[in-house]
């Protein structure tokens, strides 16, 4: 059985099966829509049921309460069709020209710049040609049919290999693979195959605003990847630049991020540690790295904002930007970084 559900502000159709979510099936018929986990954890696809009814699978109560639900709200991501729907979704411009594929690679090098970071470059076969926004991630095709994503480093127009940044997360299936905690470990030369472009995280160059980038982590991947785009086309925007971690060897790019600060004008660099200990000497900021950017920006109505990170991170700055910062809803663009610990059922 299929339905079929209409966006009320531009009236554009599409048609869902009873066993798609509305975000396969939008972006199966060229429609982009937002998102970034497509697990139900983010809340990067939410939107309103406005006529009929949705079923939600596993999804975040955090990404969508109950309350939320009760009054309409959907993650497209996980919500399958019961009815014919209209719904209110904003739709995404760009990311619908570059088309979806299947890719082999090799991997050219793997280099730790920090005890629990893996820099992976891919090298692409000298036929291909991989078309993606900066800010896009991809996804590797395992063998046994499972996916881990993770966003490009570098940007589309650079020559040479793919660029990802991975964390190690003991136990995670394919980091353990790369960092060596599983036999066979990853090593040079072995081919993968990944899946990509993914993600409608990436900037929007129609806006002349300012832009607040907030990393936590290997979030910094994906801005990185942004940044270096707006070099190449020579876009000048004034740019705030958040990154936090942990401790001091989270910001492992930090030396690249101090160069940006001295050769790209009006960019400003603003590192942020919410644990150090003595022995790191840290005489930057402290704390939160979302509570960094209100402290400095309370009031962000005119601005743009690019997070990254962990979902705590990113649902924090959501919820505080707008609510404290006068950020409009529609110029707060995200990218959680997923995991299976983020889901929980309700």
């Amino acid at each position: 059985m299929s339905y079929q559900v209409t966006l009320k502000a531009s009236g554009k159709q599409f048609t869902v099966q009873k066993d798609e979510t509305l975000l396969e099936a939008a972006l199966q018929q060229g429609i982009t829509l937002p998102y970034g986990c497509k697990n139900g954890a983010c809340g990067s696809c939410k939107g309103k049921i406005l006529e009929g009814q949705v079923e939600h699978g596993q999804h975040s109560a955090t990404a969508l309460s109950p309350a939320d639900e009760a009054s309409g709200g959907a993650l497209f991501c996980c919500a399958h069709p019961k009815s014919d729907l209209l719904i209110e979704a904003r739709e995404v411009q760009g990311a619908s020209d570059i088309a979806i594929r299947k890719v082999p690679c090799r991997v050219n090098s793997i280099s730790k710049p920090s005890e629990d970071v893996a820099i992976l470059k891919l090298q692409l076969p000298a036929t291909e040609r991989f078309q993606f926004l900066a800010g896009q991630y991809l996804e590797f095709l395992l063998k046994d049919g499972q996916r881990r994503a993770y966003s490009i480093a570098n940007a589309p127009n650079q020559d040479g290999p793919l660029e990802l940044h991975l964390r190690h997360l003991p136990g995670g299936l394919f980091t353990d693979f790369v960092f060596g905690a599983k036999e066979p470990a990853l090593k040079e030369k072995d081919i993968l195959r990944f899946e990509g472009p993914l993600g409608s995280f990436f900037l929007r160059e129609d806006s002349k605003k300012p832009i607040i980038f907030v990393a936590a982590g290997t979030g910094f991947a994906p801005i990185k990847s942004i940044v270096e785009q707006m070099q190449i086309k020579k876009i000048q925007r004034p740019i705030y630049l958040y990154w936090g971690g942990r401790r001091p060897s989270d910001l492992y790019l930090d030396a690249l991020c101090q160069a940006w600060a001295k050769d790209i004008p009006g960019l400003t660099y603003i590192p942020v540690i919410s644990n150090a200990l003595p022995e790191d000497r840290w005489t930057g900021r402290s704390g939160f790295v979302h509570q960094a950017v209100i402290a400095d920006h309370p009031n962000m109505a005119g601005f743009q904002v690019y997070a990254c990170g962990a979902p705590v991170m990113v649902n924090a700055a959501r919820q505080d930007f707008s609510s404290e910062c006068h950020l409009p809803e529609e110029e707060f663009y995200a990218d959680s970084f997923t995991s299976a610990a983020d889901l929980a059922t309700n």
